[in-house]
């Protein structure tokens, strides 16, 4: 079976990034991203994957773009969040972003592993809003950063099941 993760870091105002790059050193969170990560396929936008610049080692990297002819060595390509999740299937697999495939793999996603950074930041790119009817609170690891001054948790948020007709 299929599980579909989102896997996110965000401020206190739900923003991800500006100018294509995260706001914030933590790194923290780019260790556990790559501990969480690591050994299953990554599904991303190809504006996101250009702000990486290459394929992520020991992950099968899948960049979703309306270009038909747009190529990069060690990437597979898809043409939607439903084509990517297709190429995926019966695994566990990994949104990395950006928010416009956030946006749409809200729909589809069993669970959602989110870095709560406890600061806002000057961000032009944001994190739907979290729907407690959809969503429920699974599990919250309160950390701080010496290195990067910051307060952050890590919050797993599971699908909650639909109710029955």
């Amino acid at each position: 079976m299929t599980q579909l993760t989102i896997i996110v870091a965000m401020d206190t105002q739900r923003g991800i990034g500006i100018d294509n790059t995260l706001p914030w050193k933590l790194p923290e969170d780019m260790a556990h991203f790559k501990r969480v990560t690591t050994g299953h396929p990554i599904v991303m936008g190809r504006k996101t994957f250009d702000s990486i610049g290459r394929p992520l080692p020991g992950r099968r990297n899948i960049v979703i773009t309306r270009n038909p002819d747009w190529r990069h060595d060690g990437v597979e390509t898809a043409s939607s969040v439903e084509a990517a999740v297709a190429l995926v299937a019966g695994q566990q697999a990994f949104i990395i972003g950006g928010a416009d495939i956030y946006r749409q793999a809200m729909a589809v996603a069993d669970q959602l592993i989110v870095t709560e950074v406890k600061k806002t930041y000057n961000c032009d790119a944001f994190f739907p809003a979290i729907d407690s009817a959809q969503w429920r609170e699974a599990s919250r690891e309160e950390h701080a950063s010496p290195s990067a001054d910051l307060q952050y948790a890590f919050v797993t948020w599971r699908r909650q099941p639909a109710p029955a007709a």
